[in-house]
C-alpha cells in the first residue's frame, strides 16, 4: 500500500511540475490535487524533491485558503519562473455575448469544442485561446467555471489524438521517453472517456513498456 501512495505521490509531482503547459492550468489540476492527495499520499511526498510545496499547496487547497483556480505564487513550481504571460487583446460587447451564449450551451464533446473554435473572441487569441479567454472572464466566476470545461475537454480530446496515434504506429524509443513523462496527464484526462479511455490509457502504457 505505501508503494501505491508513493506512485500516487508522484503522479501528482509530476502533473505540479508540468503545470505551465497544461492546458486548463490550476482549474482543471487542482481538482485532481485534492481528490488523489490523501493524507498517506502527502506523507509519501513529503521527501520527495518539490515534495513539501505540494503537500503545502494541496492542504491549502483543502482548508479553502487557496481558491480550486489559484495557487500561492511562493508555491509555484520552479519559483514561478515558468509561469507564462497571459496575452491581452480587447473583445467587444458583441464577442462577449457571444462568448457566453456559447459557454451556456456548451457540449463536452467535439460538436461543442468546434462551435467554440468558432467564435471570434477565440480567433482573436490564436493559439494562446486558452489563457487568454480564462483571463477576460476572469470577473465571471460562473462563465470561468464553464470555460474551465472547456479546456478540460480539449485537453482530453487532444491527448486522445495523441494516444490513439502512438498506439497505431511504431515510434522512436526518444518518443516512448517523452511520453512516459506525460503519462500523468494521459491518466487525469483520458479516464473522462469512460471505459474507451480507459482501454486506450492501458493500451498506451504497454506500448510505451515495449
Amino acid at each position: 500500500m505505501q508503494q501505491q501512495h508513493r506512485a500516487v505521490a508522484q503522479k501528482l509531482l509530476n502533473l505540479y511540475r508540468q503545470s505551465h503547459v497544461i492546458i486548463g492550468g490550476w482549474d482543471a489540476l487542482n481538482p485532481v490535487f485534492v481528490n488523489e492527495g490523501t493524507d498517506d499520499v502527502l506523507e509519501q511526498m513529503h521527501p520527495m524533491p518539490a515534495g513539501r510545496f505540494l503537500a503545502e499547496h494541496i492542504r491549502n487547497l483543502r482548508s479553502g485558503k487557496t481558491p480550486m483556480d489559484s495557487i500561492e505564487p511562493n508555491l509555484i513550481p520552479y519559483g514561478g519562473m515558468m509561469s507564462t504571460e497571459v496575452p491581452t487583446t480587447e473583445l467587444t460587447d458583441d464577442d462577449m455575448a457571444e462568448l457566453v451564449a456559447t459557454l451556456n450551451a456548451f457540449t463536452p464533446d467535439q460538436d461543442g469544442l468546434d462551435k467554440i473554435s468558432e467564435l471570434n473572441a477565440v480567433k482573436k487569441f490564436g493559439e494562446e485561446w486558452p489563457s487568454g479567454i480564462k483571463s477576460a472572464l476572469a470577473d465571471n466566476s460562473d462563465m470561468a467555471k464553464k470555460w474551465s470545461t472547456v479546456t478540460t475537454t480539449s485537453r482530453a480530446y487532444e491527448l486522445w489524438k495523441i494516444a490513439s496515434d502512438i498506439t497505431s504506429a511504431p515510434i522512436s524509443e526518444r518518443a516512448k521517453a517523452e511520453v512516459q513523462a506525460e503519462m500523468p496527464e494521459f491518466e487525469t484526462y483520458l479516464p473522462m472517456f469512460g471505459d474507451a479511455g480507459r482501454d486506450l490509457l492501458r493500451r498506451l502504457r504497454e506500448f510505451v513498456s515495449m
